[in-house]
């Protein structure tokens, strides 16, 4: 089950076993919250099928999304270091498995593989030049500005175009801190001038999206 999980890259088939002895796969349901902000929880969670998004709530209900992540990947690496509290909520996005690995666990097992500590440092490199650069989109970019941004990040290439995973408006809304209203304006704009196409909220890039909007 972790052989295609970056963390555990490289790793013989003997450590995978060890390391898949010491976790617990629960089930979880779509939009149960995982992880709440704040909780005091130190284990890491590693996502075997399904997706989630992990986002922060501000005192007045506001939500916003700084990821979405889906099977091989992980979450909750941060609490392993630092022990301090969750800096982000974990919700699913549909139904979903998770091996679940506690802290000590994981530590043993880091003790006797240590080529995961540099599998562990370079995501977490790449996810603070993302959140370096959702807060200067955030604070540089308009609304339209910080859509664009959003769809070319989250844009694969498929088939030699690029297109998006499942998206709705107001995951969309949720990611640049805008209404929905506002982003299904500028879909629709999009659409009309032939620079996008959306089929079963799949967002498909046709040509090079206009600087401003």
């Amino acid at each position: 089950m972790l052989e295609n999980v970056s963390l555990f890259s490289g790793l013989s088939k003997e450590a995978l076993e060890e390391i898949q002895q010491h976790g617990s796969v629960k089930s979880f349901k779509k939009n149960t919250v995982v992880i709440n902000q704040d909780d005091e929880t130190d284990s890491l969670y590693i996502i075997l099928s399904g997706s989630v998004k992990i986002y922060v709530s501000g005192a007045d209900g506001r939500e916003v999304v700084l990821n979405h992540q889906g099977a091989g990947e992980y979450f909750g690496d941060l609490a392993l270091i630092d022990k301090q509290p969750r800096v982000a909520s974990v919700m699913t996005t549909e139904p979903s498995r998770f091996m679940i690995i506690s802290r000590d666990d994981f530590m043993r097992c880091l003790s006797s593989n240590p080529e995961i500590a540099l599998n562990l440092i370079k995501p977490m490199t790449s996810r603070i030049r993302m959140l370096a650069q959702n807060v200067s989109n955030l604070a540089l970019l308009d609304v339209y500005g910080r859509v664009a941004r959003t769809l070319l990040q989250a844009a694969t290439e498929q088939n030699g175009v690029l297109m998006t995973d499942k998206l709705t408006q107001q995951e969309i809304a949720d990611m640049v801190g805008a209404s929905r209203a506002m982003v299904s304006r500028i879909l629709k704009d999009l659409k009309a001038g032939g620079y996008i196409s959306i089929e079963k909220k799949r967002i498909t890039i046709q040509q090079k999206l206009p600087e401003r909007w």
